[in-house]
């Protein structure tokens, strides 16, 4: 078993595996690779000791770390959950991690052409002293979410090589395809067992989320009518540029780059265009409920205000949810929250409490009855070759899920 592994050697280890999900396929797993990590991560659990390991058909993988508190069965059970997809933005494959040991607070050349740099990031300058782990510059570093699985892992053979240290049952699972919104939906909330859980799935230290995005996406097919261009006079109808049409009908100024904190945004992630079709993917995002609405609503009037230019059926649009705020479950039941806060302060991390700009498995769970709050994970730069994680920040979460588990252990 583990004893000696240190949770920055496990999560580099992780790194090695290529799990990158994909929107192009509906199966789940999204991709072999993910499979391939969890038939490795069932066998470690296993190794670990972790007792009732599952590995389901569709890549989930569970398993518990029994109470071994005097209370036993009237300690509430809890869980912690992690995804160990990584985004299909930026290449996952042949990740190459390496540690900068007491960072200097100047640049980190990555590659001959890629630096990691306090100019363009200044986040770096809050790591001055601490261990990054980091890129070579050509892929993502999968900080989002093997960081998550590699802590959780970490404290669950914390917990079991100090016996000393009472916990009630612990249930753990990691899932596939989150970053394609399509994991969550397969989860199996009652056989996990638990009262409630936390992802640890947030960036810098001290993140405790319980707010996030409405999520919904919108599939957008303009039809065009393709003729010669030499005699389309009267008779060419160009899909793509009714497709720009489109998207200069949204506002400017509420975009993803153009907008921060409870802002919401339209963002065009896709486009495929010709003189004959067009198809657009769109992801509308609001905190506020009614707003999230009205956000749909506006998409939808764009299609009805080309169809009445164009004519009927030109534009057609599929809009679909894809999770909701999970504040209005989590916020009913504070005490969460309030044990993850004890026990960010009990291990010398100020807590900081903010909305997230996004979404995590926890937001749809949160719905399916599993309140499920989400915790810092250490990483910064998701998505990208510019992503990093200081060892320490990784360290402190595995103390923060320790800390967690004796806290729930001793509320009455």
């Amino acid at each position: 078993m583990g004893h000696n592994i240190t949770v920055a050697q496990r999560f580099i280890g992780y790194t090695k595996f290529d799990t990158q999900s994909s929107e192009e396929n509906d199966c789940v797993p999204s991709t072999p690779g993910q499979m391939v990590f969890a038939r490795h991560l069932k066998e470690e659990l296993e190794r670990e000791g972790l007792r009732d390991v599952v590995l389901d058909d569709k890549g989930f993988v569970y398993a518990t770390l029994p109470a071994n508190c005097p209370q036993g069965e009237a300690v509430p059970t809890i869980g912690f959950i992690a995804h160990y997809d990584t985004s299909p933005d930026c290449s996952g494959s042949g990740v190459n991690a390496r540690i900068v040991k007491g960072y200097d607070g100047g640049d980190i050349p990555l590659n001959d052409l890629t630096t990691l740099s306090p100019r363009m990031f200044p986040e770096l300058l809050s790591h001055v002293g601490e261990d990054l782990i980091v890129t070579d510059g050509n892929t993502l570093l999968g900080a989002d979410d093997k960081a998550g699985v590699a802590e959780i892992v970490q404290a669950m053979a914390w917990l079991r090589d100090h016996p000393q240290t009472a916990h009630g049952k612990v249930r753990v699972a990691f899932t596939p395809d989150e970053e394609t919104g399509c994991g969550a939906a397969h989860f199996d909330v009652e056989a996990f067992g638990c009262q409630w859980a936390y992802t640890m799935d947030g960036g810098e230290a001290g993140e405790l989320e319980y707010e996030n995005f409405n999520a919904a996406q919108a599939k957008v097919t303009i039809k065009g009518v393709s003729v010669h261009p030499g005699y389309a006079k009267g008779k060419m109808v160009n899909a793509s540029l009714l497709a720009a049409e489109f998207c200069s009908s949204l506002p400017a100024t509420e975009r993803p780059e153009n907008t921060e904190g409870y802002e919401g945004f339209y963002h065009v992630t896709g486009i495929k265009a010709s003189t004959a079709e067009a198809r657009l993917t769109i992801i509308i995002r609001d905190h506020d409920r009614q707003e999230f609405e009205r956000r749909k609503q506006l998409v939808m009037d764009i299609v009805s205000q080309m169809n009445s230019r164009y004519g009927a059926g030109t534009v057609t649009a599929a809009v679909s949810d894809q999770y909701y705020n999970m504040k209005e479950i989590v916020g009913r039941q504070h005490h969460i929250i309030d044990i993850a806060l004890q026990a960010m302060r009990e291990a010398g991390v100020e807590p900081h409490v903010q909305p997230i700009r996004g979404g995590t498995d926890g937001s749809q769970l949160s719905f399916r009855g599993l309140p499920c709050p989400n915790i810092f994970a250490g990483g910064l730069n998701f998505h990208g070759p510019f992503e990093f994680v200081p060892v320490q920040s990784m360290e402190k979460a595995v103390e923060v899920i320790v800390r967690i588990c004796t806290t729930a252990a001793l509320r009455p």
